[in-house]
């Protein structure tokens, strides 16, 4: 039996992804985000039209997209509820955010010169893409409060561990990435870590207690096998 009218939310659950780009004024910043689908070399980013990613990705151009393993999930949430703007919109201070100038130090995580792009890499991030936005589309008509960019990746790196040997192709069974579903991170098929996002949203899950060996994986960062 199906319920009608449905879902107020449809988040049915993408890879997380850490989008680092270049402020106006050449610092970096680092947003998670998972509304991100690729297709042969190029990707489609979904972004909220009033965070700084946004700006930046509309006035720069590039971005560096990095996937991070479901071990990185603690990072990952350290910056959920945070901004690079410094004016913080009304509706994300109801939700709990705050200006936060340097994600890269939040997270925990390193800054990693790039290649063909000026934004940096996340030195931890097994998998990262350098990427140049191609198109820039409007969202959610009729007042479009998103923003579709199509990026064209121009190179990728990924830690040879996860690699085939002797291939170009990535071993599915040794990538286990973070993935998001309606605001709570899995990996590996396991509800990973309470989510400071779903908390901001207000969520209603009735989600089960992280249980011991996914919380002993995820610290030991065994998904990178």
């Amino acid at each position: 039996m199906h319920i009608v009218p449905g879902l107020k939310v449809l988040y049915f659950g993408t890879p997380v992804v850490l989008v680092s780009s270049r402020n106006a004024d050449g610092t970096a910043n680092l947003a998670p985000m998972s509304s991100a689908w690729w297709l042969g070399q190029s990707g489609m980013l979904g972004l909220g039209n009033s965070g700084q990613t946004t700006a930046n990705l509309r006035r720069e151009r590039e971005c560096v997209l990095n996937l991070p393993s479901s071990a990185m999930v603690g990072a990952v949430d350290r910056i959920a509820l945070t901004t690079g703007k410094r004016t913080v919109p009304a509706h994300k201070l109801a939700q709990g955010y705050r200006y936060e100038p340097d994600k890269f130090a939040l997270a925990g995580l390193t800054e990693q010169p790039s290649e063909l792009v000026r934004a940096p890499r996340v030195a931890e991030c097994p998998i990262q893409l350098e990427c140049r936005v191609v198109s820039v589309l409007p969202m959610a008509e009729p007042t479009p409060d998103c923003t579709a960019f199509q990026v064209e990746v121009l190179r990728a790196h990924v830690d040879e561990s996860l690699v085939i040997p002797g291939t170009h192709y990535v071993d599915p069974v040794g990538w286990d990435p973070l993935m998001m579903k309606f605001c709570e991170f899995f990996g590996g098929g396991h509800h990973l870590h309470p989510s400071r996002l779903a908390d901001g949203w207000q969520m209603p899950h009735q989600l089960p207690a992280v249980s011991s060996t996914v919380s002993e994986k995820v610290a030991s960062g065994g998904s990178r096998s």
